[in-house]
């Protein structure tokens, strides 16, 4: 790749200003501190902007808005995650939403709904179809296709004290005979498709079939689905690249109703999916941008952070991905700028945020993987599967996590020549394993799942407390790597060494230390890492290395045999400028990018 840097010059971040508001009271110290300088020694610039409310923005001064082609509306950028939200994304009806919250999850985890909360629900829905819902959004057909898919596999499949409540078949009994004269054909097909759940009043369900071939094949799988069963791969590979991507409002691209995707997608889920299932929806779109490019590198590893970010915790992956890259671990990042359920802090607002092109091509994030001035990459979802990135408005009106959350995270949008790695974050106990699998399906060399905070993959210096929620602990490693030169995928189960572990900080000579919060705030983040990267210590600090040094160790890096060398080559490639450095230079070459 041509070189877009001038050897004897770096893009520098004392060309940012952090602009802050003014207060009508004195805001806490640590909104006012912000100790960051340029690599050339200068701080960054304050202003105070003449209206109240947060508003921080990073604003290049015009020499260097002028060298990037840069607009002034390039760089404002909200300082919160939850304005990343897609403002044509139709809103859901907050009231059944939270009643899906309740019933569209798994056998164990429902929560049914008493009589008093299922009366609100189904007259919501009533009113709705009706057309006379006041002061609401409309329920949408996804949250139609959702909703009615939980009760009826609870009805179907769930253990008896997961199935229908007292006061839900009440309501049932109550409003199913008006629902039958309002709602659509393919919606009474999902709330009983055999015709034997509610009685008389409708004999849709046991003759539905479809208007399509397309969804008359959706449906024959969904039938299925809602009896609690399982799928084999092509089926459900085939039915996922018939309906998308998805198309209008109004339904999707192929025709297919979105009432009975959505219920396909969430019923899936509750099911818990079989290995074949996971892998359809991991490998469905692997081809959909034509032959996947090859990175000359000698190691890259895909980091495979839960796509719809963090609210709380400081997220580290970014920071990680530049320490690494200082030695000649290439990462590839990848993500999207916001996803439901938690639409928290991801790595594109990131990046966004701090002027860096977040609509790379996968050749694009292959140059930058390969070119030693970055030495990694991040790609958005939209970019590389534009058809799964085209339910991110469904899935906020699905409300629960469907399979796509899980098998999201083990992609490769680019290979390479070296041995490959994926990391990915992991919360609820069962997915490991299945993690794993799909990794190994994959044919990296290395492989390795971790609970880190908020499910993410940043590991925490901070004691685990004696009240610890059940499950594996935050910490919690576990993963393979291949002892020979092939893949993971030719070679023999001898030369696989699988591992698991609790990963206590303290034993790599870390004190230990609360998370820093960022609340949500994607400046916040940045501020934190970049401090980090500066050579500041504290906890975003040593987050930072121990989730470089245990990640090169796990995964059989090249010089990390010994976790504590690994830990100190982290430190130097922070403390000598070099980190920072390659977050640098990958802005400036990626605005280059067009």
């Amino acid at each position: 790749m041509k070189a877009l840097l001038n050897p004897e010059s770096s893009f520098s971040l004392s060309s940012f200003q952090i602009k802050r508001p003014t207060y009508s009271n004195p805001p806490p110290s640590s909104c006012l501190r912000f100790p960051l300088t340029g690599i050339n020694g200068r701080p960054w610039r304050r202003k105070l902007l003449p209206h109240g409310g947060l508003k921080i923005k990073a604003a290049l001064d015009s020499a260097m808005m002028e060298q990037f082609g840069l607009k002034e509306s390039d760089i404002k950028n909200p300082a919160l995650s939850s304005t990343y939200r897609r403002s044509e994304i139709p809103k859901a009806n907050p009231t059944v939403l939270d009643a899906q919250a309740r019933v569209c999850t798994g056998p164990t985890q429902t929560r049914p709904l008493s009589e008093e909360q299922a009366f609100k629900v189904f007259d919501t829905i009533l009113r709705s179809a009706r057309g006379e819902l006041k002061g609401e959004e409309p329920v949408s057909k996804a949250q139609l296709g959702a909703f009615f898919a939980g009760m009826t596999i609870r009805a179907n499949a769930f253990p008896e004290e997961t199935q229908w409540s007292e006061g839900e078949k009440r309501a049932m009994d109550v409003f199913w005979p008006l629902l039958v004269r309002a709602l659509p054909p393919d919606v009474l097909f999902i709330a009983d498709p055999e015709g034997s759940l509610l009685g008389t009043g409708s004999s849709v369900g046991p003759t539905f079939v479809g208007n399509e071939a397309k969804e008359m094949r959706l449906v024959g799988a969904l039938r299925e689905v809602l009896a609690g069963g399982h799928l084999g791969y092509e089926e459900v590979k085939g039915v996922l690249r018939d309906v998308l991507p998805l198309g209008s409002e109004d339904g999707l691209a192929s025709g297919v109703s979105e009432s009975l995707l959505s219920a396909f997608l969430i019923g899936q889920r509750m099911n818990r999916e079989t290995d074949r299932e996971l892998k359809a929806y991991c490998l469905a779109f692997d081809d959909e941008l034509g032959a996947t490019p090859v990175a000359d590198v000698k190691s890259l590893t895909h980091y495979g952070e839960p796509y719809d970010g963090n609210t709380r915790f400081f997220r580290s992956t970014l920071f990680v991905a530049t320490v690494r890259a200082c030695y000649g671990e290439s990462s590839l990042l990848h993500g999207v700028e916001w996803m439901p359920p938690k639409g928290g802090v991801t790595e594109e607002q990131m990046l966004k945020f701090m002027g860096a092109n977040t609509s790379l091509s996968v050749h694009q994030a292959k140059e930058l993987i390969e070119d030693e001035k970055a030495g990694f990459a991040y790609l958005s979802l939209r970019e590389a599967r534009p058809s799964l990135y085209s339910l991110v408005g469904m899935r906020e009106h699905i409300k629960k996590r469907p399979p796509l959350a899980t098998t999201e995270k083990v992609q490769q949008f680019v290979r390479a020549t070296g041995k490959e790695s994926i990391v990915a974050g992991f919360y609820h106990e069962g997915y490991e394993e299945p993690l794993l699998m799909l990794m190994r399906r994959r044919g990296v060399h290395s492989g390795l799942v971790v609970k880190g905070e908020e499910g993410a993959l940043s590991m925490t210096t901070r004691v685990r407390a004696a009240t610890a929620s059940k499950g594996f602990p935050v910490n919690y490693c576990s993963g393979f790597r291949s002892l020979s030169s092939d893949t993971a995928l030719e070679a023999d189960g001898v030369s696989r060494q699988s591992f698991n572990l609790e990963v206590d900080a303290r034993n790599y000579g870390f004190e230990p230390t609360e998370t820093p919060r960022t609340d949500r705030s994607v400046s916040k983040n940045i501020e934190l890492g970049l401090a980090a990267l500066r050579g500041e210590k504290g906890a975003a600090y040593d987050r930072i290395v121990l989730n470089a040094g245990i990640v090169d160790h796990l995964l059989g890096s090249e010089g990390a045999e010994d976790v504590a060398v690994a830990m100190e080559r982290a430190k130097e490639a922070i403390d000598s400028g070099k980190a920072l450095k390659k977050l640098l230079n990958y802005i400036e070459i990626s605005r280059k990018m067009k």
